[in-house]
């Protein structure tokens, strides 16, 4: 979300009370129809029109980060559901008010996809909306504390026509596309999903390779099978080639059987488990997992710029991260990097089998080896 503030405003001093009336509430579509893989973007701008300043709960201003839902969405005439953060907060207090000054004007773009279900494609009827005992406030008095008042805000209603991943009427639970297979996307707006749908694609098809390499003792390169199914035959241990030498070490039967249970549980994974990409970390690191609560994948500034295939990429991020789940392969971080990989194979093989970016490399295979 990106904050205007025309002119500045400051936080709370001395006013006298003033009706909700006085404080307006505009909103305006970027673009009136959205394509597929689009974000939904609004601009919000709240005027104070009255002649005194006037005092505004600051979560209840859709200024900066959305934490309760401020506005009401339809489809097609019908509610769609909130998405966002719901926090359970103390009562306010002073610093929980903004102060507008009388003709101030504010302004913030919001996009909606991320915070509501709008992956289904429709007409999408948006106002913001919000009501409260203590949604407005009157000045401090002599000790510093707000006069809490009742009031209630609304803005203009807009329609936006959104071509969603899923096609008009569909009932999907949210961030499901066709398919009961496919991903959630939590706080991921539409753009975000789209990206992340063919991440999803990807290491689905490296994990496909990477147990083919093992049932049939060959590679096509990182993303390129359609897989076989698990399987236990295949190629002996002794006749793997490089691929798995590099990243796994000298072939043992019994480290070689465990690598192929490991990735068999990683496909299935992302062939049949109820795998949630949740697009809400600001942090610089690729992604994020909670090795015992399966199968929410956390994905962070890093993910973003990846490539989409090849080392260290989104595909292969999506394939490290659903290694860790203690339901599917257990793995842990020994070392990262393909530095760290390559040596940890040729000297502690053991441990290469139960790391992460040991299974990441050898799925996304780039360069391409046999």
């Amino acid at each position: 979300m990106r904050l205007v503030v025309l002119p500045s405003f400051v936080l709370l001093c001395c006013a006298l009370p003033a009706p909700a009336q006085e404080l307006d509430v505009r909103l305006a579509p970027l673009r009136t129809s959205t394509a597929r893989g689009d974000e939904v973007l609004v601009r919000v701008t709240l005027r104070n029109t009255g002649a005194a300043p006037r005092f505004l709960l600051s979560w209840q201003a859709p200024l900066g980060e959305i934490t309760t839902p401020l506005f009401e969405v339809l489809r097609d005439g019908q509610p769609v559901r909130y998405l966002g953060m719901l926090a359970k907060r103390p009562a306010p207090g002073p610093d929980d008010y903004l102060r507008i000054e009388p003709g101030a004007t504010l302004s913030a773009t919001v996009e909606l996809s991320a915070l509501y279900e709008m992956h289904v494609t429709g007409t999408y009827r948006v106002r913001y909306r919000s009501a409260g005992p203590g949604l407005l406030a009157g000045a401090p008095d002599g000790t510093g504390a707000m006069q809490p008042q009742a009031g209630s805000l609304a803005s203009n209603p807009i329609e936006i026509w959104v071509e969603g991943r899923l096609p008009r009427g569909s009932l999907a639970p949210p961030g499901l596309a066709a398919g009961a297979a496919d991903p959630a996307f939590p706080r991921c707006s539409n753009a975000q999903q789209e990206q992340l749908g063919a991440a999803v694609d990807a290491g689905r098809a490296m994990a496909r390779d990477a147990q083919r390499y093992l049932d049939e003792g060959t590679g096509t390169g990182a993303g390129t099978g359609a897989g076989t199914g698990a399987g236990t035959g295949g190629a002996t241990a002794s006749g793997y080639g490089p691929r798995y030498a590099t990243w796994f070490g000298a072939p043992d039967a019994e480290r070689v059987a465990a690598v192929r249970a490991k990735l068999g549980a990683i496909r299935d994974a992302f062939e049949n488990r109820p795998v949630a990409i949740d697009c809400g970390c600001k942090e610089k690191y690729f992604a994020y997992v909670y090795p015992a609560q399966p199968y929410t994948v956390y994905v962070c500034k890093a993910f973003w710029s990846a490539p989409l295939t090849g080392t260290d990429s989104r595909g292969g991020t999506l394939l490290h991260e659903l290694s860790h789940f203690n339901v599917v392969a257990g793995t842990d971080d020994h070392v990262y990097g393909k530095t760290g990989a390559v040596e940890l194979a040729r000297s502690d093989p053991a441990r290469a089998v139960r790391n992460a970016d040991s299974y990441e490399y050898f799925g996304e295979n780039a360069p391409p080896q046999r």
